[in-house]
């Protein structure tokens, strides 16, 4: 039998550890994802905390003191905190014999609020044609908040989504009905014009037709009114 052991001594934490929102900047829901990584083949357990829903997940709280370790994934879902603003979250690591890594951390704004649109006057006339003088209809509109971007489209229900609508174009003559990133101040009076032969594009056949504007508040991300 041998006289001896071998005895492996590891005083070397995790590295490279990392957290991160998958939403990017904004988010517009209490619960979102997070993506966590560390370097080390023994990492084992990871702890979060920060500006969290403590009721939703009871290993998850807004103290490093409160969290638990849990074990090591690169995905993790929690809820935030309640309330508009900026929210931050942090995260360490641990291998197997319990060497910590150093903090990482992320941050995002929790904005609930989508930005509402109102119509202020219009539209003047309400029935158009494609005829001269009688193609093009006119309806004035604000934003409650500031906003970066603007789309007016047809829809076919009043409450539908942007991804349910179809852009109106503006290549006979229609006027504001998209406005590229670079930010309007809230309250500003927009006219948009809207012309016979460009919604006919977006919507062929007589009728009705319900034309909705759609508003992004922020450059960052992708999150449109109702």
């Amino acid at each position: 039998m041998a006289n001896f052991v071998n005895i492996e001594l590891d005083t070397t934490g995790p590295t490279g550890q990392s957290v991160a929102f998958d939403a990017g900047s904004y988010v517009n829901q209490q619960i979102t994802d997070l993506t966590l990584g560390a370097s080390g083949s023994d990492v084992a357990q990871m702890k979060i905390w920060g500006d969290v829903d403590p009721a939703y997940d009871a290993q998850i709280q807004d103290s490093e003191g409160g969290s638990a370790w849990i074990t090591y994934a690169t995905a993790k879902q929690i809820k935030l905190s309640s309330g508009d603003g900026a929210k931050n979250i942090y995260a360490k690591f641990r291998d197997d014999v319990y060497n910590e890594s150093g903090q990482a951390s992320d941050s995002i704004t929790l904005d609930e609020s989508l930005p509402a649109v109102t119509v202020q006057s219009g539209p003047s006339p309400a029935k158009i044609s494609k005829q001269v003088t009688k193609d093009q209809a006119v309806f004035s509109w604000q934003v409650d908040v500031d906003f970066d971007e603007y789309v007016v489209m047809v829809v076919s229900n009043s409450g539908d989504s942007k991804a349910a609508g179809v852009q109106i174009g503006s290549g006979n003559g229609s006027v504001n009905v998209d406005g590229a990133a670079g930010g309007y101040p809230a309250t500003t009076n927009i006219s948009t014009t809207i012309d016979g032969a460009d919604l006919e594009a977006a919507s062929g056949g007589d009728g009705t037709k319900i034309v909705k504007v759609f508003v992004k508040e922020h450059a960052e991300d992708d999150i449109w009114s109702a």
